[in-house]
C-alpha cells in the first residue's frame, strides 16, 4: 500500500492549497518543499478578488497594503489616476508572508510538510506513483500533485507543453518616506515599448516591487525596459533589497493536465492568465480543485475529474486572456484608451475585485464588438 494518499511536491500557494484541501479531505497528505518556510519568491504580490475568495476563509491573509487607485501610462507618459470608491481592487502581499500563512493552513488542516526535500524523479505504476529524493529515498502515494513549477519534474513527467513564454525582471526596492506615501494604495501600470510588455509598481509598505514582462528572447530589451522605467520613475538611485529574474509559461491548448496518477496545478501545468500573467488565482484554484478530487479518487479514471473542471473553469479564461493579449499586441495604445472609458474602467475594476472573469469581460457587448474590430480573435483553433 502507498505510504501517503496524497503526496504534493511544491510548497507554494497552488501545492498549499492542494495539500490543504486533501487534507481536510481526510486524505494522508505529505508536501515535499524543496527549500524552508517561510522563503522568498520572485512575484509581483498582488491578489486579485478571486484569490482572496478562495484564501481568505483559509488563511489570515497577510496584507502589507491594499489598492484603490490605479495609473496608467503609456511608455512613461500620457498619465491618468483612476480611483474606485469602493471596496480595493487588489491586495498585495510578500509571498514570504502569503507562502507561510498557507504552510500554517496546509499544516493546521493535517497536511505533513518536509521542508529541504529535493525531488529528483516522479514514477508510477499501476497501483501507486512515487516520488525519489535527492538523497535515495522513495515515498509513494495514491496520487502525487506536482506544483513545483513550469520547468521542474513534475511538468516534464506529465509532458505538459507550453505556446506562450514570457520573461520577467523585478527589483524590491527599499521604499523611502516619500516613496510610502506616494504609491501607498496605489499600482502603476506602464504599457511598455515592445508589443506585448508591461511594467508595473506595487506597494508593499516599506518595500515597492518594480518590475517588467515582455515576450522570451528579448532579454536585452527587458533589461533596458526596466532600467529605462526605473528611470522615468525616478527610482534608479534607491537602494535594491532583492533583484530576481523568471519566466512564465501558458500551457498549449489541449496540453495534458495528467498523466495517470499525476496531476500538475497552478504553474506546472501553465495555468496562468496570458495577458496579465495573473497566476496566483490559477494557482490556488486550481490546486484546491486537484487536493478535492485526489482525496476521493482511488484509480486514475477517477482522478480524470480534474481535467474536466480545468477545461470547463479555466480553459476558457485563459481563450479569452489571448484574445486581449492578441488586441494588445496589435493595438497597446488601444488598452491606454479604453481605461479612460466608463466601460473599460469597470471592466477593469470587475475582474480585479474577482466579480468578473477575464472571459466575462469579453462577454460584455461593447468590449466583445471592440476587441473582434481589433483583430482580438483567438489564432488557436
Amino acid at each position: 500500500m502507498a505510504e501517503w494518499d496524497v503526496a504534493v511536491v511544491g510548497g507554494g500557494p497552488g501545492g498549499l492549497a492542494a495539500a490543504h484541501a486533501a487534507a481536510s479531505g481526510g486524505a494522508r497528505t505529505i508536501v515535499l518543499e524543496r527549500a524552508e518556510h517561510p522563503r522568498y519568491k520572485t512575484c509581483g504580490g498582488g491578489l486579485i478578488g478571486t484569490s482572496l475568495s478562495i484564501a481568505g476563509p483559509r488563511i489570515a491573509v497577510p496584507a502589507r497594503d491594499t489598492v484603490d487607485a490605479i495609473t496608467f501610462t503609456d511608455r512613461g507618459g500620457r498619465a491618468f489616476t483612476r480611483r474606485t470608491r469602493h471596496r480595493p481592487l487588489l491586495t498585495m502581499v510578500r509571498r514570504d508572508d502569503f507562502d507561510f500563512a498557507w504552510y500554517g493552513a496546509a499544516v493546521a488542516a493535517g497536511a505533513h510538510v518536509r521542508q529541504n526535500a529535493q525531488v529528483r524523479t516522479v514514477g508510477q505504476d499501476a497501483d501507486a506513483a512515487t516520488v525519489t529524493l535527492a538523497d535515495g529515498e522513495v515515498i509513494t502515494a495514491r496520487t502525487v500533485i506536482g506544483a513545483d513549477g513550469s520547468a521542474a519534474v513534475t511538468s516534464r513527467h506529465v509532458g505538459v507543453t507550453f505556446e506562450q513564454q514570457d520573461l520577467g525582471l523585478e527589483v524590491e526596492l527599499a521604499a523611502t518616506p516619500g516613496d510610502r506615501a506616494a504609491y501607498r494604495g496605489r499600482v502603476l501600470l506602464d504599457w511598455g515599448p515592445v508589443p506585448g510588455s508591461y511594467g508595473w509598481v506595487f506597494p508593499k509598505d516599506d518595500e515597492l516591487t518594480v518590475g517588467v514582462i515582455m515576450a522570451k528572447g528579448k532579454g536585452a530589451e527587458t533589461k533596458q525596459y526596466l532600467s529605462d522605467f526605473l528611470a522615468q520613475l525616478g527610482l534608479a538611485d534607491r537602494k535594491v533589497v532583492r533583484d530576481s529574474g523568471h519566466l512564465t509559461r501558458c500551457r498549449s491548448v489541449g496540453a495534458p493536465l495528467r498523466r495517470g496518477r499525476v496531476l500538475v496545478v497552478g504553474d506546472a501545468a501553465g495555468l496562468l492568465e496570458p495577458w496579465t500573467r495573473e497566476g496566483i488565482s490559477y494557482a490556488l484554484r486550481s490546486g484546491t480543485w486537484a487536493g478535492e478530487v485526489a482525496a476521493r479518487a482511488r484509480t486514475p479514471e477517477e482522478l480524470a475529474e480534474y481535467d474536466r473542471v480545468i477545461e470547463r473553469r479555466l480553459a476558457p479564461e485563459m481563450a479569452a486572456g489571448r484574445r486581449m493579449l492578441n488586441v494588445f499586441c496589435r493595438h497597446p495604445r488601444l488598452m491606454h484608451a479604453a481605461m479612460r472609458t466608463p466601460v473599460g474602467w469597470r471592466a477593469f475594476q470587475s475582474f480585479c475585485r474577482g466579480e468578473l472573469s477575464m472571459a466575462g469581460v469579453l462577454q460584455r457587448k461593447p468590449i466583445r464588438l471592440a476587441v473582434g474590430l481589433a483583430g482580438g480573435r483567438d489564432r488557436l483553433p
